[in-house]
């Protein structure tokens, strides 16, 4: 850059430009290094419908599990009603393609699932997450339930967030009350928001502790300062389904 002061010619050191690109890459925050990703599907049943969704669940879910990987399977206990959850991992977008190209020709589980379990139901939502870069899933060390809460985050993604966000993690999962199983972000969907899968032993577990955190100085600290980035949540106590690998 040059500029004149009267008569004389001022050279000015070059300035350390970053390239664009970099920030580009970088507006979000890291993600996992692999490809891999996580379909969340979620299904309200009609509320008289509920029991025979469940009985068609265990005896022809095997038919959907033989084409690409479950997580889990759960349905909602408190918090919503006449909902499941359920999540699928693929390796890649072109994983899922082809898994859902073979179960459109899957006569079994067409004939013996689809066609009885689309008039029990009353919507169908999914959404498209990836694990945050520190989180891998986890596993349970012993049948419980689950506790399922959504964040609706301030725009600008991880990179906004996402330190605050996981220091307030880590002071709730070092108060040993709890385990993590997962922490998603969204991908497809309602962009923005973050999925958080807690086990608990027992739904009373889960209740005395969260008592003796909210008393614990590290966890109110953490807390306060993520909220800031927060714009609402809400929370599901989740049971699993037999078909569930996450019990």
């Amino acid at each position: 850059r040059e500029g004149e002061v009267g008569k004389e010619e001022v050279h000015l050191p070059p300035r350390a430009w970053t390239p664009l690109h970099v920030h580009a890459s970088l507006a979000t925050g890291p993600r996992q290094k692999n490809s891999a990703f996580y379909e969340i599907r979620t299904y309200d049943i009609k509320p008289s419908k509920m029991k025979d969704f469940v009985e068609l669940v265990n005896k022809y879910f095997h038919l959907r599990t033989a084409h690409s990987e479950l997580v889990g399977f759960w349905s909602a206990e408190l918090g919503a009603m006449n909902k499941v959850v359920h999540i699928w991992k693929y390796e890649d977008f072109a994983h899922r393609t082809a898994v859902r190209h073979a179960l459109a020709n899957d006569k079994d589980w067409q004939g013996k699932f689809i066609s009885a379990a689309l008039p029990l139901m009353e919507k169908q939502h999914n959404e498209v997450a990836y694990l945050v870069p520190w989180c891998q899933i986890g596993k349970p060390p012993k049948e419980g339930v689950y506790e399922w809460v959504t964040f609706q985050m301030k725009p600008g993604g991880p990179a906004l967030w996402g330190e605050a966000f996981r220091a307030a993690i880590n002071a709730h999962i070092n108060t040993g009350y709890t385990k993590l199983i997962g922490v998603f972000h969204t991908e497809y969907g309602l962009l923005n928001t973050v999925h958080v899968i807690w086990w608990n032993e027992s739904p009373d577990h889960r209740a005395a502790g969260r008592h003796s955190a909210h008393e614990d100085a590290r966890v109110v600290a953490a807390v306060r300062d993520s909220v800031r980035f927060l714009e609402s949540q809400q929370n599901m106590l989740l049971m699993p389904l037999p078909c569930s690998p996450l019990k």
